[in-house]
């Protein structure tokens, strides 16, 4: 369960997140939403990486805003970001491999833990590539093994099929759908893609200029006249005939 609680931010007089509060219980959660919306900022706020003006965040019985950006990546959050951060001059292995140092497990332990996420993300054959060798669809692979390794708890995807081909986002749908049973982690994901988050998010999140306009079962969430103007760009009406 992920849960937030009147999660507010601001940016001098913008109104970044408006008292936002919302309840995720499904293995992959979406969060869309139109440019500006407010959905890379949530999960800023989650990271660390911006302080909230108020509200609370509970995972899974954790305070996440009480602890730092460093202690929750110990805690188990792992993030994706629209472009991806993968060192250029290092190789995939030890891309994947630096997400363990923050590890207390063992060497084996450790080396087990690499060799589960380089089989789930299916990237055996490119481990000695430099990162700067890699294409978009091997980056974006990558990437996700590096979320998938050190126990994570929650996974934050942002754009994780940016840039790829139709067969490869359906691809990495497919993998995002099997992180929960490979670690038993809660999954975020923001994208423009509404047929990936159609397939893959059980329960989404609907936000415009910082505010909650709606939250559901996804297709019903999609359905929604009010979110296919706010999102997909219709007159409100007009959504309502088509």
């Amino acid at each position: 369960m992920i849960r937030l609680e009147n999660l507010t931010v601001r940016f001098g007089g913008l109104l970044a997140l408006d008292a936002v509060s919302v309840e995720f219980t499904a293995p992959v959660s979406g969060i869309i939403g139109p440019n500006g919306a407010g959905k890379t900022t949530t999960m800023n706020v989650l990271s660390g990486f911006l302080d909230s003006k108020g509200g609370r965040v509970d995972v899974e019985g954790t305070d996440l805003l009480s602890l730092s950006a460093h202690a929750r990546t110990r805690w188990g959050l792992r993030r994706s970001f629209q472009r991806e951060q993968i060192a250029e001059d290092l190789s995939v292995r030890d891309n994947i491999l630096a997400m363990t140092d923050h590890s207390r497990a063992s060497r084996a332990d450790k080396r087990a833990d690499l060799e589960r996420a380089i089989e789930f993300a299916g990237i055996s054959d490119i481990l000695a590539k430099p990162g700067a060798g890699l294409n978009t669809y091997e980056r974006r692979l990558t990437d996700l093994a590096r979320c998938v390794v050190g126990q994570p708890r929650l996974i934050m995807l942002d754009e994780p099929a940016g840039g790829l081909t139709r067969d490869e986002a359906a691809h990495l749908g497919d993998l995002i759908l099997g992180i929960n049973d490979l670690t038993s982690a809660k999954v975020l994901v923001i994208d423009h893609d509404v047929d990936l988050i159609e397939r893959i998010c059980t329960e989404t999140l609907v936000l415009d200029f910082g505010k909650r306009i709606d939250f559901g079962p996804t297709r019903s969430i999609l359905d929604n006249p009010a979110v296919r103007a706010a999102y997909l760009g219709f007159e409100t009406g007009a959504a309502a005939d088509a």
